[in-house]
């Protein structure tokens, strides 16, 4: 009797219960705040493009905070050193569980989003290499701007479209772009550090370290944690690291099964991400995407087609790839019912990288200066027409994920649980 061989490990396949309804819940925050971070793109191109657009720059030149602190900052550098500080708090909260306590604690399941992503960073910065390479070779510095994924804008532009998209596909979108953002965040304290001041970084370290003690004894008192997250935040800006990555250094010390079985990673999850979705990115996305287009920004400069080619060709050509030598090397398939023009379609949504591009951009070339307008339009330009071909791909397939949709959420014995999570 010969003995059965193991059915191949599926990709893209249903996770459990908990997590699918834990990352509807996710889903459900970041598409409002996909809408409203659309809404404040809108309005900061209109106005920087009307006839009161000095407004628009001295709003955003406009400077506050004490001077002996040196945080007599601008709005626009408060937007982006200190409300994406929040943005990347959650998302490392958010990197955390997935790891620690998600079903990517399985390593296989975990090997496609994490190839894909890094996959999806590496093709978009060869690609804006190779496009400025064709030119004077000015704008090299902005290498990383094609590399990221906003998953708020490309849910927003789901919701839009109205497209039923599996709970699977759901789970590896929004996994792939908290990755993303990890890698993001990564390369900017590597390459985009300037004038590294160490004393302020050892003891930014050592504030983070008490924040640390603090919530792993599972204390969660704000009159506590504010204080150090604010000193650490601090200090880091001072230091020359962007101040951004010590939102993600503090989350990772924030545990996800602590003491007496509470979830705080959860707890302050849950408390953070409306006012990241909903005021901090649309905030900092207001203040970074008022590109004057009639001034010098012109879609034919080169880093403007850099941009626009790693996004919409580098992105969906480096997650299908990556995706397909997970598949090629481990001999897994995909899930029933999926196939790689879901992968290519996903692939088009990463494409959409906008807020922390924009930031990205800021951090190569001086925000306002000629180099970042045009890389922000291209970064505009390219995740609208990543958007686009996203959109035209998702929809022909809508009719198929809509018989997925309505397979899953099948529950004929009334228990409250989709059938088709109580199967083997």
């Amino acid at each position: 009797m010969t003995q059965q061989s193991p059915s191949p490990f599926r990709l893209l396949g249903l996770g459990s219960w908990a997590e699918a309804r834990r990352i509807a819940e996710i889903l459900r925050a970041e598409t409002v705040g996909g809408l409203l971070l659309l809404g404040a793109t809108v309005l900061a191109l209109a106005w920087a493009n009307s006839p009161w657009k000095d407004f628009y720059q001295d709003l955003a030149a406009f400077r506050v905070g004490p001077e002996s602190l040196h945080l007599n900052l601008s709005l626009a550098t408060w937007a982006a050193d200190g409300l994406l500080a929040i943005f990347f708090f959650v998302a490392g909260l958010e990197l955390k569980r997935e790891f620690v306590a998600g079903d990517l604690r399985d390593l296989r399941r975990a090997a496609l989003p994490v190839t894909a992503a890094m996959g999806g960073m590496i093709v978009p910065a060869l690609i804006y290499v190779a496009v400025i390479a064709t030119g004077d070779g000015g704008g090299l510095r902005g290498w990383a701007v094609p590399t990221a994924t906003d998953i708020a804008f490309a849910l927003a532009v789901l919701g839009v479209i109205s497209t039923h998209l599996p709970s699977a596909l759901r789970t590896f979108l929004l996994t792939l772009a908290v990755v993303d953002d990890l890698l993001a965040i990564t390369i900017i304290a590597i390459f985009y550090t300037s004038g590294l001041q160490p004393l302020p970084l050892v003891i930014a370290l050592l504030v983070i370290a008490v924040f640390g003690v603090l919530v792993q004894r599972g204390i969660s008192r704000w009159w506590l944690l504010l204080p150090l997250a604010a000193t650490a935040w601090t200090l880091v800006h001072e230091s020359g690291v962007h101040a951004t990555v010590a939102g993600v250094l503090l989350a990772f010390t924030v545990p996800v099964n602590g003491r007496d079985g509470v979830d705080l990673a959860h707890r302050l999850e849950h408390r953070w991400r409306p006012i990241s979705a909903g005021f901090a990115v649309p905030i900092f996305a207001f203040f970074a995407a008022g590109v004057t287009i009639s001034g010098g920004a012109g879609l034919g400069a080169t880093v403007t087609v850099a941009a626009i080619a790693g996004l919409v060709v580098g992105k969906p050509i480096g997650i299908t790839l990556s995706a397909w030598l997970v598949q090629r090397f481990t001999r897994a398939r995909l899930a029933e019912g999926l196939s790689w023009w879901d992968v290519i379609g996903l692939g088009l949504l990463g494409g959409i990288g906008f807020t922390v591009s924009l930031l990205i951009s800021e951090l190569a070339f001086g925000s306002g200066t000629e180099a970042d307008s045009q890389t922000k339009l291209g970064v505009l330009a390219g995740s609208l027409l990543a958007a686009l071909l996203a959109t035209v791909l998702l929809r022909i397939r809508n009719r198929h994920y809509r018989r997925i949709c309505a397979a899953e959420a099948a529950d004929d014995d009334a228990d409250g649980i989709p059938d088709v999570y109580q199967r083997p």
